[in-house]
């Protein structure tokens, strides 16, 4: 039996402290390596530049989302003014038509009533005012409306004064005639109506 505490013995042990201390060898070359390699890498300035891009590049979408914002409403606006404008266009154009149809209006008007004065034309005055009634009616149903006058205030605005005559008590002017019937369509005048219009009574304060 071999006597472990022999040469052989403690050769063997000799041999694997070699070997370890080979391999702690390998180790600590490889943590030298290691270190040499992180010498040139700061991770805390490396941290700040990568902050900075991402607050950056933040700051750079927020910049893109306003302005993307700030286009939309512009390109709404826009819209909204083309629309507006295309109406205006329309009811402009519309509006002529209405004023070249006017005269019309007046001379079934005047037919009319010529036709009322003379029972033999009944049968005439029944299709004069039934094309007068249905022009009217589609030209209404376009915007075009009548303009009040009889027993209205004088308004500038819409009555054109042909006529006038003193009052005896109206405490303003008052319309108390018209020759010629006005129109409104949408609230734009196309045509003013022509009135006789009766003064108001001037105070003695007025007088004087």
């Amino acid at each position: 039996m071999p006597d472990e505490g022999g040469p052989s013995g403690e050769k063997d042990e000799v041999g694997e402290l070699k070997q370890e201390l080979k391999r702690s060898e390998q180790e600590i070359k490889e943590l030298k390596d290691r270190l040499e390699s992180l010498k040139g890498f700061d991770l805390e300035v490396d941290l700040d530049k990568a902050q900075k891009l991402m607050d950056e590049e933040k700051r750079r979408s927020e910049d893109y989302l306003t302005r993307l914002k700030y286009l939309q409403a512009d390109f709404e606006n826009y819209r909204k003014r083309v629309e507006r404008d295309m109406r205006e266009m329309e009811d402009y154009s519309t509006g002529e038509l209405m004023k070249k149809l006017l005269p019309i209006l007046d001379d079934l008007d005047l037919a009319v009533a010529t036709v009322e004065s003379a029972p033999e034309a009944k049968g005439l005055l029944e299709g004069v005012g039934m094309v007068r009634k249905n022009l009217g009616f589609i030209l209404e149903g376009e915007g075009l409306g009548a303009i009040e006058a009889v027993g209205q205030p004088f308004n500038a605005e819409v009555h054109e004064a042909v006529e006038r005559v003193d009052g005896k008590e109206n405490k303003i002017d008052m319309v108390v005639g018209e020759t010629r019937k006005g129109y409104i369509f949408k609230d734009r005048v196309l045509r003013p109506s022509m009135v006789k219009v009766e003064s108001a009574v001037k105070s003695d304060s007025e007088i004087e």
